[in-house]
């Protein structure tokens, strides 16, 4: 019997765009760049994926459905 893997097809996966919104959290000392959400009342941070160059950035925009470009916070 032979094993063969389906294609992944690109899904768009979804946040709560009522109660976060997308940003890059970056170090001001390293450099380091992390995308991922915000909570708007608490204001705590969920990590997606680390951004090393600008395909990984269009890469998760892609993957969420962002349009615009994400707000940098330090």
């Amino acid at each position: 019997m032979m094993w063969f893997g389906k294609k992944k097809q690109k899904q768009t996966l979804t946040y709560d765009k009522e109660h976060e919104r997308p940003v890059i959290r970056s170090s001001i000392c390293t450099g380091e760049a992390v995308a991922g959400f915000q909570n708007l009342k608490s204001k705590h941070f969920t990590e997606v994926m680390l951004i090393n160059d600008k395909a990984d950035l269009e890469e998760f925009m892609e993957k969420y459905g962002i349009e615009e470009t994400p707000e940098t916070i330090y």
